[in-house]
């Protein structure tokens, strides 16, 4: 047996280098709901600044940053436009209708990539009867649609269609630092089409907690408001602040290896009868597959990993989601294939699974 699980449940299951310990331990720390906490300081207009905005807002959670993200730029009564599989729609319990009173559109994209073509429509005229449109939300990398990095000229091409609309429009940019890193476009030229964007800390950069929206000074301003009705205002948080600076500083490009580990974690999984990668490319740290009926559930599947010690997400009936990270070594990855193989195997009575002679391009 391993001395740790090799955990692929999610990039959120990293712990803090001795590095990040020791930045954070050193903490120069204050009372940031009276803006007195000069890390926390430090940190927002670090990434107001990567990010080319005026100002940004440190928060506890990325749910809580998009969610400040939506009201900032919505009334009750108003209505967002988003993917059907988003984050903020699929995992934030409709935290916009229930914080903000505002209705969602979901339109369903491929893999989660929306074209301009199906949002022309889909803008309410001003009328007494239905919502105003406000709003458009964007997520890149798409976490439910296997991570993909969604095509910057089709990111550029829906803002600039809503800004010339009246719209405004928010990028969750949970990931953003992975389509950064995989596209090699720089995180200020995505977020420069957006008038909100967040980011995330406690994925795949490897803090332990930890978001921040930036946008206008204004936006940011009313956003701080909103973060204190929402419980979300901070005290001596320069201790977590300090975490995600170190990620800034040292995390951001080695996200390429775990693009690396996914994708020989794909190619592992598309050779091995039984399994199916979902989706047509592996573009970041993302892998969702599923498996044959005759295999068993996805969680009877992921249970014999785990006594193996091999941890993967069941996200459905059939389907599971492994995430690569900075906690997982390419010799780690190349184990948990192995066991992956062998488990098939033992659930077909093989000794080893029949392989398929398969590789992505």
């Amino acid at each position: 047996m391993n001395a740790r699980p090799i955990d692929l449940r999610s990039d959120t299951v990293t712990r803090p280098t001795a590095e990040m310990r020791a930045a954070m331990a050193n903490a120069v720390v204050g009372d940031d709901v009276f803006g007195d906490d000069l890390t926390v300081n430090r940190l927002e207009a670090r990434v107001a600044e990567l990010l080319g905005k005026e100002a940004a807002i440190f928060v506890p959670s990325g749910t809580m940053s998009n969610q400040l993200g939506v009201r900032v730029h919505c009334s009750p009564g108003d209505e967002l436009i988003c993917e059907a599989e988003c984050h903020i729609y699929y995992y934030e319990q409709a935290g916009y209708a229930q914080l903000a009173g505002v209705a969602a559109r979901t339109v369903a994209g491929k893999e989660g990539i929306l074209e301009l073509d199906q949002l022309r429509e889909l803008i309410r005229p001003e009328d007494d009867h239905q919502p105003r449109t406000r709003l458009v939300c964007l997520e890149n990398t798409h976490n439910r649609g296997g991570g993909r990095v969604l095509p910057y000229d089709g990111v550029a091409a829906i803002c600039a269609w809503a800004h010339e609309a009246g719209l405004r429009t928010h990028l969750d940019g949970a990931r953003l630092f992975n389509a950064a890193v995989a596209t090699g476009i720089p995180a200020l030229r995505w977020s420069s089409h957006f008038d909100t964007v967040s980011v995330c800390f406690s994925k795949g950069l490897g803090a332990p907690v930890g978001s921040a929206l930036a946008g206008t000074h204004e936006a940011i301003r009313l956003a701080r408001r909103h973060r204190k009705l929402l419980g979300g205002g901070m005290r001596q948080a320069g201790i977590i602040a300090a975490g995600a600076l170190w990620a800034l500083d040292h995390h951001i490009e080695r996200l390429a290896e775990d693009h690396a580990h996914a994708k020989y974690f794909a190619e592992r999984v598309a050779a091995i009868n039984g399994l199916k990668l979902q989706g047509t490319a592996i573009d970041t740290n993302i892998v969702y597959f599923r498996a044959d009926p005759s295999l068993g559930s996805a969680e009877s599947l992921s249970a014999h990993l785990a006594a193996r010690d091999v941890w993967i997400l069941p996200i459905g009936p059939q389907a599971l989601r492994a995430v690569t990270h900075l906690d997982v070594s390419r010799a780690e990855i190349e184990r948990a294939a192995d066991v992956l193989e062998q488990v098939i195997g033992g659930l077909r009575g093989y000794d080893a699974p029949t392989r398929r002679d398969t590789r992505l391009v």
